[in-house]
């Protein structure tokens, strides 16, 4: 194996980090066992109850090194090291997939033959859609199909999985059968793995040169910590961002706590630096590891711990429940998952833009303190013209987790509704977004919420009572009889007959009031409010029979309209109209 030396200038090893995810029990730990030559300190299930289980609980990472494939020779590389991260498929464990996701170049979707596409099947799916751009599709336990029937059978679920694929962007993703444990997990190993070879060259044809980016502040993603006498704290983990090098200051954010860099390893080979992608174990002296088992590390004061965030929002077309404001979700941001209570809210009503986009999570217009939003009830669906592809409005949300939560700005985000029950067939990851602002104070609603421009529209409606003069009016049941009305003086006010007037206050003690009308009542409301007036008064003397009146083809009352919005975190409650 080429010396890593993987020195910022000097990387000689492309680290690779390919996702192994799938249904429970489609054998995607056998898949990563088979291809791997190298075992990381966090491979293969180092939980007790998993390894009685035959299922992987917690992300196993091993690697192995091939050699540079032809189309990337003109690279600074001399070989391709590929770190496989086992990804659980117990459906409860989801959000550990989706914090493995988060530092994946390319996915392998295990699909069980026998099986076909299940319910954690089509989530993973969700997940590398979310997070990944390229996925291989593996058919996996290919020797329990009969020999005569196998080759069918392959075909019939190849072509099965290209229409599950079509309209998801692995649409022709290469599809590959295998049997990476012959016989089962509890075989002997005398069987050995059929088309792994094939796998491997596969896999290297799918390589390309991810984004490797040394700049910027450290972020770590952390899966296991342990310690060695002598030495100090190992902790192992990949790069999300930026560098690290031996003798830099790191933070462990959750802990409030910085360690000094003394040693760093990327597969037993001591190396002096990394950059991101890579996967290394990181020394440090003096901290007990049973402090941290998953978590992040970054540079001193780059992360930020949260107790709030706005996030643009898109629905997962799978989910099939309602996205409520007021409801609570399983919010997992960063490497953590957390409840939250979450409100939805748009553009203003006529300027809702709504085009496909190319980043699923990205939004065409960037959200600003300094515009007003419209709060909704629930998210909202698109509707789509006759034939065309359907496109929601853009919208966004406002999360108010239930513990503070420690995350890069901009990371990916995804509500989930994790207490669905695990066994129906349903898709529990319910919407995506970016993280665009977080609220570190504990008192954002005091302090920040105030700033933010949602607002409600509300409207009243009253009746004229009576006419006062040519240019008054006094109007009831537009208020209760304890509405503080001083608060409504000066709001406009629309009549049914068309004609625009102001509050100018109450009127006696009964919640009646009185509204000027600055252009004068029209002749013909005049007459309406007249007539129904007179109407009011008509009847006989003592005795006599009352005189039935012409039927009057307009006798409605004429009915008063307030229009006006209020800001749903302004603390004064104001009413605004525009």
């Amino acid at each position: 194996m080429t010396d890593v030396t993987c020195c910022k200038t000097n990387t000689k090893t492309l680290n690779f980090n390919v996702g192994v995810l799938g249904h429970v029990d489609s054998g995607k730990t056998s898949l990563a066992r088979s291809l791997s030559s190298t075992a990381s300190t966090a491979a293969f299930d180092k939980n007790p109850q998993s390894r009685e289980r035959g299922i992987t609980l917690d992300l196993g990472f091993s690697s192995f090194t091939v050699d540079l494939p032809d189309h990337l020779q003109e690279s600074a590389y001399e070989s391709l090291q590929f770190t496989l991260v086992d990804c659980p498929g117990h459906a409860s464990l989801i959000r550990t997939i989706i914090g493995g996701a988060q530092i994946i170049d390319l996915m392998m979707l295990v699909v069980d033959v026998v099986k076909g596409v299940q319910t954690q099947t089509a989530e993973c799916l969700l997940v590398g859609e979310l997070t990944c751009p390229r996925m291989v599709v593996i058919l996996n336990k290919t020797d329990l199909l009969p020999p005569n029937k196998r080759q069918g059978a392959i075909d019939k679920m190849t072509k099965r999985l290209h229409k599950t694929l079509e309209n998801t962007s692995f649409k022709d993703c290469p599809v590959i059968a295998v049997a990476a444990k012959p016989g089962g997990p509890e075989a002997p190993d005398t069987d050995e793995p059929q088309g792994i070879p094939e796998l491997i060259e596969l896999l290297k044809s799918q390589t390309y040169l991810p984004r490797r980016d040394p700049e910027g502040a450290l972020l770590m993603a952390v899966d296991h910590c342990f310690s060695i006498r002598g030495q100090g704290t190992v902790l192992t983990g990949t790069i999300l961002q930026g560098a690290l090098a031996i003798n830099d200051t790191v933070e462990i954010p959750a802990l409030k706590v910085t360690k000094k860099v003394k040693s760093i390893q990327m597969f037993r080979k001591p190396v002096s630096a990394a950059m991101q992608g890579d996967r290394v174990g990181v020394c440090v002296t003096q901290f007990d590891p049973k402090l941290l088992e998953r978590g992040v590390v970054c540079t001193p004061g780059s992360l930020h711990t949260i107790h709030a965030a706005l996030i643009s929002a898109r629905k997962i077309g799978y989910y099939k429940g309602p996205l409520a404001s007021r409801a609570k979700f399983h919010i997992t941001v960063g490497h953590e998952t957390v409840m939250a209570k979450v409100t939805f809210f748009g553009l203003p009503p006529g300027q809702t833009p709504s085009a496909p986009q190319l980043d699923p999570v990205a939004l065409d217009t960037p959200f600003s303190f300094d515009r007003d939003y419209f709060h909704q009830e629930e998210y909202i669906i698109g509707q789509g013209e006759a034939g065309g592809a359907k496109s929601d409005p853009e919208q966004w949300a406002l999360l108010e987790f239930e513990r503070p939560v420690t995350c890069p700005s901009l990371c990916l985000v995804i509500g989930s509704k994790l207490d669905t029950d695990i066994h129906a067939n349903a898709c529990r990851l319910a919407f995506q977004g970016r993280l665009l602002e977080g609220f570190e104070e504990k008192g954002y609603a005091e302090s920040t919420l105030p700033r933010l421009r949602i607002y409600k529209t509300k409207q009243k409606e009253g009746q004229v009572e009576r006419v006062t003069d040519d240019y008054t009016v006094i109007g009831r049941n537009l208020f209760k009889k304890e509405t503080n009305l001083q608060m409504f003086v000066g709001l406009k006010v629309k009549l049914s007959t068309g004609e625009a007037g102001v509050i100018e206050g109450g009127f006696g003690q009964s919640g009646k009031f009185k509204i000027r009308v600055p252009e004068g009542l029209s002749p013909e409301t005049k007459q309406l409010l007249s007539s129904s007036s007179k109407k009011k008064g008509k009847g006989g003397a003592k005795g006599e029979p009352v005189k039935e009146e012409e039927p009057k083809t307009d006798s409605q009352p004429i009915s008063i309209h307030l229009t006006f919005k209020r800001y749903v975190f302004d603390p004064h409650k104001k009413m605004v109209q525009s």
